[in-house]
């Protein structure tokens, strides 16, 4: 909490000295690359933004090429928010030339990992980007978002801060849950196989062991002796379920399990994760907490833990 306090009074400070005032008019307009960043700013901003999405349901921000309707709204943003740590690579040269317009650019994961020593990173040494995994990681995200909300529009920063307070206790029951249901899987089990390697930051806060068969960017390709080594693994673990997820193809996770059947071991598909996107809008499920929730009961429930059927709060929808 001191460091957030700081980081307020730091934006404050710096509106004051530059002369920045808040936004001629409301909402103001937002654009966030990602579903997990926009949910982030929708809560702190309130109605006082409107917020933009670019990468939307089972989309792959890896591999998301923007279009001209994306750089319109880029064009027509008062602030923009993204993930960074490369996840929206294609991205990169747009966000680039908005900052050296002057427009307010905020790189909301990359800002966490520097700010806050949560840095994760390949055996490459390249940095994993999907630090939503970790709750207690993106509550710092809400922090970021809510300096830099405080920055552009002064005038509102005691609103955003209380709406911040406010969404950083949902964020830290649903945290409790999610190491509650995890923590129930046999150790033995306690194993989460997806198509690509999305859930290094899970794995580190809950104690799950991850394997991907793809690296953390679904650039990379899977080659035969990774699958080969991960149907090894599985027959090895007698591993009962591995996972797809939303925003990738399932063709090398179902490459797996007819790998470990021609092996003599039956595993299935424990479910649909969602990764890299979030659900449906206006679902449950299309929100940060509804994100997680549906992740850590599915894993749950398909390792052999003990989770409620339709979640922590009972608003999952059956899949």
């Amino acid at each position: 909490m001191r460091v957030y306090r700081w980081a307020i009074i730091l934006g404050l400070w710096w509106a004051w000295s530059t002369g920045a005032a808040s936004p001629a008019r409301y909402p103001y307009r937002v654009v966030g690359t990602t579903g997990m960043v926009a949910d982030i700013v929708r809560n702190v901003a309130g109605e006082q933004a409107r917020v933009d999405l670019i990468v939307g349901e089972g989309l792959d921000p890896h591999q998301y090429t923007p279009t001209r309707g994306d750089v319109l709204l880029f064009q027509q943003a008062d602030i923009i928010f993204y993930n960074g740590l490369l996840l929206e690579g294609r991205m990169g040269d747009i966000l680039a030339r908005m900052q050296r317009r002057g427009k307010p650019v905020h790189a909301v994961a990359e800002a966490v990992v520097n700010q806050f020593d949560y840095s994760l990173r390949d055996e490459d040494g390249e940095d994993d980007p999907h630090l939503w995994m970790d709750v207690q990681a993106w509550m710092k995200a809400v922090e970021v978002v809510t300096a830099a909300l405080a920055a552009f529009d002064p005038d509102h920063a005691a609103l955003y801060q209380q709406r911040a307070a406010t969404y950083r206790d949902q964020l830290q029951a649903l945290d409790q849950y999610a190491r509650d249901v995890l923590q129930s899987i046999p150790s033995a089990y306690r194993v989460l196989v997806t198509a690509h390697d999305a859930f290094g930051y899970l794995g580190r806060a809950y104690d799950v062991e991850v394997r991907g068969i793809q690296g953390i960017s679904t650039d990379s390709e899977a080659g035969l002796r990774d699958i080969e080594n991960l149907v090894r693994f599985l027959v090895d673990r007698e591993l009962p379920a591995i996972f797809v997820e939303t925003s990738v193809a399932d063709r090398n996770v179902r490459a797996l399990i007819e790998g470990a059947r021609a092996r003599g071991h039956t595993v299935v598909i424990g479910g649909e994760l969602f990764s890299d996107a979030m659900g449906p809008p206006g679902s449950y499920e299309g929100t940060y907490i509804g994100m997680i929730d549906h992740n850590v009961t599915t894993i749950a429930r398909a390792l052999g833990g003990e989770a409620p059927e339709r979640g922590w709060q009972g608003k999952l929808q059956r899949r």
